[in-house]
């Protein structure tokens, strides 16, 4: 009788003290908690502090009177590279951070995707520049093989079921790029509004393509004409990616190492390379616009004309257009911006000698 009574006794002692142990552990956990809490608060009100001494600092600067030139362009290049320091380092975490947006809401619901450590903020950037990477290859690819395919075994004419395949890819495209972007700028990154707004306007084409009805013969070819123009001009665009992308790692790489921008920018293809290569990249780039304008366009006629005249003919053709007419004026303002940032470092530097 004594030995199963003292087995079930030291049983009972081990249950207790490994609920006293819980209990004392969920003490030393909330206390730590609340201590992180609190420094934590204490932080986010230093850095609010600092950045809205860095802006008055600035607007001083600006408003001075008296002061050199070439001094004041020295100060706000400092101030620059300090508030790059503040954003682009641990301190980043506790500063307040952009708004998510209905885009990610109506997605994601109410939570925060506002990542706290560093490193994981820069893997999230690194993972949005490997996507682009593997899409841009995808771009060229999918418009290739339907040109192949329409010419050797589809004899001249689209199956629907294959462009709207190929329409509903470019939808989950374009609704990833625009859901990383989202989730990037509500992280640090520096990401121009206009292109996350282009993405919207490509989803609602590519969401306004998939009900378009792909008409076959007879006459395949000219009813079909639209879709060709699309496809071949999809295959530039996917070159001239390619292109952004590996300048655009080069100069913000280089931007980086010169303090003029933080790890967690996603520099426009506008402003990517040096001197050369951005000549040629914004040449692409501006051929790539007028391009799309045109395909737009010539969408349009063909509603006009009665050769294709429902409805997503004109929406597709008007939203082509309006993209094309946005980053062409985005471009030219990014160029002019880089124009002028150029001149300033040059006056500095002039004044420095």
């Amino acid at each position: 009788m004594g030995g199963p009574s003292s087995a079930e006794d030291e049983l009972a002692a081990e249950a207790a003290r490994a609920m006293e142990e819980a209990r004392a552990l969920q003490e030393t956990a909330a206390a730590l908690i609340s201590r992180a809490w609190n420094e934590e608060q204490s932080l986010r009100q230093r850095a609010s502090v600092l950045e809205s001494g860095i802006k008055k600092i600035e607007s001083s600067i600006r408003c001075a009177p008296n002061i050199d030139h070439g001094e004041a362009e020295k100060l706000e290049e400092e101030l620059y590279r300090a508030r790059c320091v503040i954003r682009d380092g641990d301190v980043a975490s506790f500063l307040p951070s952009k708004s998510q947006g209905r885009f990610l809401k109506m997605f994601l619901g109410p939570i925060n995707v506002r990542a706290m450590r560093k490193d994981v903020q820069l893997k999230m950037k690194e993972e949005y520049n490997n996507y682009r990477d593997r899409t841009a290859f995808l771009f060229i690819l999918f418009p290739c093989t339907l040109i192949f395919l329409r010419s050797w075994i589809w004899d001249g004419c689209f199956p629907a079921l294959a462009v709207q395949l190929y329409q509903a890819w470019l939808l989950f495209l374009y609704t990833s790029l625009a859901l990383r972007e989202n989730i990037l700028r509500v992280n640090g990154s520096d990401i121009r509004p206009w292109w996350i707004y282009h993405h919207y306007c490509a989803m609602l084409m590519a969401l306004i393509s998939l009900t378009w009805e792909i008409k076959g013969q007879p006459n395949c070819s000219h009813k079909q004409e639209g879709v060709i123009l699309f496809l071949r001009w999809a295959i530039f665009q996917g070159l001239v990616m390619i292109l952004q992308n590996i300048y655009q790692r080069k100069r913000l790489y280089t931007r980086i190492a010169l303090g003029k921008a933080k790890r967690m920018d996603v520099v426009s293809g506008e402003t990517s390379g040096v001197k050369g290569q951005l000549k040629f990249l914004s040449f692409a780039l501006f051929f790539l616009q007028i391009s799309e304008a045109c395909v737009g366009l010539l969408l349009l006629k063909t509603a006009v004309a009665g050769v294709v005249s429902e409805w997503q003919v004109v929406a597709c053709g008007i939203l082509l257009v309006v993209m094309a007419v946005g980053n062409f004026v985005n471009t030219v303002q990014t160029l002019m911006a880089k124009s002028r940032f150029k001149q300033r470092m040059r006056r500095t530097r002039n004044h420095q000698g």
